[in-house]
């Protein structure tokens, strides 16, 4: 098993370098009814369910670095083509890099809506970077949590640690006031116990979302080896 802030560490050495960071591709995808999307490199899980591959398992030899100018361009281009406002950063995991991220959404128009797809990890391990991310009006979060609970969330992840700070992570986003929602991986289908975790929040209002496995045959065949797959079919 490994920790995700010990992942992060190394994989900061493969996927950046100063302000650039890697991407494998630019492309207009139909989620959130269209958006602009920038496929990065690299994430600080290992998710048995995983579409993202060789972003995540063979970073080193996936990508190319890009400055946030490059990237803000790219997807500003898509957006315009395809009519859409709303951009996002995906396939792997946004967050590291945090000069790199901030950077970009410094150069995110404000008439364009940013929508960060993250784990968390890194916004409930350090309060600061939300605080950072705060100033940013044009932002919605997603935070996908993986399992219902800590446990679920190391059979899923392989990580010994990491569901605390996506706990975490809410906390500190509702804390500073920034517009987000939950998508949820989990064996179980009733997500009351996933809820009633948050006692000290209000989630009321909160969007809380079934994420959406697709069983590409990479992802079925780790998830056959791992005597898991009958939770996703």
């Amino acid at each position: 098993m490994y920790h995700p802030i010990e992942l992060t560490k190394k994989t900061e050495d493969i996927v950046l370098n100063g302000d650039l960071k890697k991407y494998y591709r630019f492309r207009a995808t139909r989620f959130y009814g269209g958006i602009a999307t920038a496929d990065t490199v690299g994430c600080n899980l290992r998710c048995k369910f995983c579409w993202s591959g060789n972003s995540v398992w063979n970073a080193k030899n996936t990508g190319q670095f890009y400055t946030p100018e490059h990237v803000a361009n790219n997807l500003k281009k898509i957006a315009i083509k395809k009519g859409f406002h709303q951009m996002r950063v995906s396939g792997g995991e946004p967050t590291i890099g945090r000069k790199h991220l901030l950077s970009l959404l410094t150069k995110i128009e404000s008439r364009f809506l940013f929508i960060l797809e993250t784990n968390g990890i890194l916004l409930g391990e350090d309060k600061s970077y939300v605080k950072e991310l705060a100033k940013f009006n044009n932002l919605h979060v997603r935070v996908c949590f993986k399992g219902n609970n800590p446990e679920e969330f190391s059979i899923l992840t392989g990580a010994k640690k990491g569901f605390e700070y996506q706990i975490k992570a809410i906390e500190n986003l509702k804390d500073e006031k920034i517009s987000f929602n939950i998508a949820l991986v989990s064996f179980k289908k009733d997500s009351q116990d996933f809820i009633n975790q948050f006692v000290n929040i209000n989630l009321e209002q909160t969007m809380i979302e079934v994420e959406e496995i697709i069983l590409y045959p990479k992802v079925r065949k780790r998830l056959e080896k791992e005597g898991i797959i009958s939770y996703f079919e």
